[in-house]
């Protein structure tokens, strides 16, 4: 059998999905994670498998990470204090994790000769564009306003830095993700958009005129796998954006695509300014160097998000299990 890929984070929300997509494809999978939110069945679904390997640890801890790493030839780094909310209530964990332990577990990659580094980052590196009109590339200059973004640029820079030493590096940064997962979440703005407007009592949308791009768990999983399976020439030392041009809406636009499908919800719009993100962003460049396109619509994800709901096999998606 062939080298391993570590997936840190792999029992997340992304990282679940992304174990499937990685075994479906031929690739053994070693899964590094804490179990920070609990010990959700996540991976059950692969448990057992002769490819798969879980070892539960903390990306921070050196033991865990050496442990993990052997035998590796590619690693797809998802652990992070992901989002703007969990980075404020808990600032130094997020500097600890999404910044020093990305810089140690690339030490750790370099040393045991590790081939290839896949950084999930984020299209909210962007913050708020000076020209409300353009569309981010890759080149344009990146303007964090917020904690989660600051720890995700900085680590960007050292990734890309590890490419001048024969890592391939490369930075993935994705749009908002949503869709149905086995480690699921109602906390993203499209998942929660409709868990809200079909179950009620109300909706209550914060900043409805600001844009972000969207893209589906498994498109972004895809992505990563793409990432890693890419010749080193095409991704070595590279940013990509990681969605799709046309998924780009305003929180208004999600809102319209839901009351076509709940009429009778109760919604209530709060008009803010202060919030400074607002961003739309092109995804050229990962389709035309990398063939990656995604294949989800948000309108797609919402009526699988609602699918899900109406099934019962989430029997209270506002616990807390289903936020970060």
């Amino acid at each position: 059998m062939g080298p391993w890929i570590l997936v840190t984070g792999g029992a997340g929300y992304v990282g679940s999905i992304l174990v499937e997509e990685l075994l479906a494809h031929g690739h053994r999978v070693r899964v590094l994670d804490s179990l920070a939110h609990g010990s959700i069945p996540s991976l059950l679904q692969v448990w057992g498998r002769e490819d798969f390997d879980f070892q539960r640890g903390d990306v921070r801890d050196e033991a865990a990470r050496s442990k993990a790493i052997a035998d590796v030839q590619a690693v797809i780094h998802l652990a992070a204090i992901v989002g703007d909310p969990a980075c404020r209530r808990e600032p130094d964990l997020a500097r600890e994790v999404n910044l020093d332990a990305t810089r140690a577990l690339l030490d750790e990659a370099e040393r045991a000769g590790v081939e290839r580094f896949a950084f999930a980052s984020t299209c909210s590196n962007y913050g708020k564009m000076a020209d409300g009109d353009q569309l981010a590339t890759e080149e344009l200059e990146l303007r964090p306003v917020s904690l989660y973004a600051e720890t995700k640029v900085a680590a960007e820079l050292d990734v890309l830095e590890r490419a001048r030493n024969g890592l391939a590096t490369t930075c993935l940064r994705f749009a908002t993700v949503y869709g149905a997962s086995p480690r699921m979440r109602f906390d993203l703005t499209v998942n929660e958009f409709t868990r809200d407007m079909a179950l009620g009592p109300e909706l209550v949308v914060f900043g409805e005129q600001f844009w972000r791009p969207y893209i589906h768990v498994r498109d972004a999983a895809q992505a990563a796998r793409t990432a890693v399976e890419a010749p080193v020439e095409a991704v070595s030392g590279q940013v990509f954006n990681v969605g799709l041009t046309s998924e780009n809406y305003r929180k208004l636009d999600i809102v319209e695509l839901l009351r076509t499908r709940f009429p009778e919800a109760a919604v209530r719009f709060v008009h803010r300014d202060e919030d400074p993100r607002d961003y739309r962003v092109s995804f050229e460049k990962v389709k035309e160097q990398l063939g990656f396109e995604a294949d989800w619509s948000v309108a797609a994800g919402i009526d699988e998000v609602s699918s899900l709901l109406d099934s019962g096999l989430v029997s209270d998606p506002f616990a807390a299990m289903y936020r970060n």
